[in-house]
């Protein structure tokens, strides 16, 4: 007995899929990992062994977590003022927190360069009081990968956030429990697998960043040096084994860490439901 499907065109539908990422995915993968072959194990290890690359891929995948977490307290701050709260100007906030979508990212990395420099009304306001100095420092990789993120934390919790169910915080409030204890256990263990699926956004959009933060990183070898810039650099110099190398590392380091996220998200999912 064949059951019928809510969905027609399974077939077509399934085919187009697999087209899509063979044509999007899969053949550029296996092309990198095929050139990779090319290089002897010795000549693979001796180039992404060399200090600089390793400075590089400490620089960004440490700014990327930061700016993630940063960004994940943010954004769920954002998401549950803008589900919340009914104020003035609240459809042009909204629509503001979208802009790093639309904004072209070089355009972002020139604008947080210019206002977080020494002589930015940021940069000197945060050097001349509290002695930081932003652009041109990890610090300024964090906030333009902060900048580029949240808007995918928030755009993951507000939905969770519109559907959630009430009447669990009034019965909670009913049986006298307080405000934080109804957000602890009753509205945050909902609300943290959506988060962790906006952080893990925001974290591998920050990995692959390169237009907003080569402005505002000043690319200093050994400090604020970023991977992406750095294979950049290889291919412009023809070196297109090390360019292969570095991004076949930063490929396997960021599908790990990835993988790691995603079987904790699957935790709190279960554990959510269980409770």
């Amino acid at each position: 007995m064949s059951h019928s499907r809510v969905m027609p065109g399974f077939k077509p539908t399934l085919a187009f899929t697999l087209v899509y990422l063979c044509l999007i995915v899969l053949i550029p993968l296996s092309t990198l990992v095929f050139k990779s072959l090319q290089l002897s194990l010795d000549d693979y290890i001796n180039i992404i062994t060399h200090p600089r690359i390793i400075a590089s891929f400490r620089v960004s995948f440490f700014t990327s977590i930061v700016a993630a977490f940063v960004a994940g307290f943010f954004g769920f701050i954002i998401a549950w003022v803008m589900v919340r709260y009914q104020f003035i100007a609240k459809r042009f906030l909204d629509a503001l927190i979208d802009l790093p979508f639309a904004l072209p990212t070089a355009v972002a990395g020139v604008v947080l360069a210019t206002i977080y420099q020494p002589s930015g009304f940021l940069g000197s306001w945060l050097s001349q009081n509290f002695g930081v100095k932003v652009a041109y420092t990890p610090l300024g990789i964090v906030f333009a990968l902060i900048f580029i993120g949240i808007p995918f934390v928030v755009r993951t919790i507000e939905p969770v956030l519109q559907e959630f169910d009430t009447t669990m915080e009034e019965a909670a409030a009913s049986l006298g429990a307080s405000r934080w204890l109804i957000f602890c256990k009753v509205i945050f263990p909902n609300i943290f697998p959506a988060l962790i699926t906006g952080v893990s956004l925001a974290f591998a959009r920050g990995v692959g960043e390169y237009g907003s933060v080569i402005f505002i990183a000043g690319n200093l070898p050994y400090v604020s040096e970023i991977v992406p810039l750095l294979i950049v650099t290889k291919l412009e110099q023809y070196d297109y084994a090390g360019a292969t190398a570095i991004a076949l590392t930063m490929l396997l380091i960021s599908f790990l860490l990835l993988l790691l996220i995603n079987l904790l998200q699957l935790w709190a999912r279960r554990r959510s439901g269980q409770s």
